[in-house]
C-alpha cells in the first residue's frame, strides 16, 4: 500500500481553534499510509466569477495544492447551522471554473466539533450536501461529531483517552476509504 497525500481543510481561522487542534490530532493519529497537510485557506479572496479569467495568485496556489491530493479531510466548526464562510469560500474557489473542480472524485471525510453539545452536526451535514454536488465520495461511517471540545484539550494536548481511540478508529477507517475510492 503506497502513501496517500491528503489535503486537510480546517474551517476555522482562529489561532487557538479547537478544530485546528482536532485536525492536528487527527494528523498525529493517522496511519502511516496517509500523509496529511493542512492547506491554509485564510488568504483566499472571496470567489467572484468575474475574476476567473485572471485568477488571483492565492486561488492558483490553493488549487495547485489541492489538485494532486489523493483525498480530502474537512475539519469544521459550525456557524449558524452551516460551515463557516471561509470554508465555503475555499470550496467555491476550488470547484471553479465549472467543470474543472480540484475536488472531483477525491475521497473525503468530515470531522466537526463545537463547544456545544451537538458537535457541529448541522455544519457536518451541510458540508456533505456540497460534497455530493462536487462528486466527492464522503466516508459515511464512522461519523465524527465532537461536542464539548473545549473540555477535551489542555492547551494543544488531547486529554481524553476514549476520544483518542475514536479518532484513531476514524483515521484508520478513512485510510481504508481512500484505498477503496482512488481519486481518478
Amino acid at each position: 500500500m503506497s502513501t496517500r497525500n491528503i489535503a486537510v481543510l480546517v474551517g476555522s481561522l482562529r489561532k487557538e481553534s479547537f478544530n485546528r487542534k482536532l485536525a492536528n490530532t487527527l494528523i498525529e493519529l493517522a496511519p502511516n499510509t496517509l500523509k496529511l497537510e493542512i492547506i491554509d485557506i485564510s488568504a483566499l479572496q472571496h470567489y467572484n466569477q468575474d475574476d476567473e479569467q485572471t485568477p488571483t495568485a492565492e486561488w492558483t496556489a490553493f488549487r495547485d495544492k489541492v489538485r494532486p491530493a489523493d483525498g480530502l479531510l474537512f475539519v469544521t466548526p459550525e456557524y449558524n447551522r452551516s460551515v463557516p464562510g471561509v470554508l465555503k469560500n475555499a470550496i467555491d474557489v476550488g470547484s471553479r471554473p465549472y467543470g474543472k473542480s480540484v475536488f472531483a472524485k477525491k475521497p473525503a471525510a468530515v470531522a466537526s466539533s463545537s463547544i456545544g453539545p451537538m458537535g457541529a452536526f448541522g455544519a457536518n451535514h451541510h458540508l456533505r450536501q456540497s460534497l455530493v454536488f462536487l462528486d466527492v465520495p464522503a466516508m459515511q461511517q464512522p461519523e465524527l461529531y465532537i461536542g464539548g471540545i473545549d473540555k477535551l484539550y489542555d492547551g494543544s494536548k488531547l486529554t481524553s483517552d476514549s476520544l483518542r481511540e475514536l479518532l484513531k478508529k476514524f483515521m484508520t477507517s478513512f485510510a481504508a476509504w481512500v484505498e477503496q475510492h482512488p481519486a481518478s
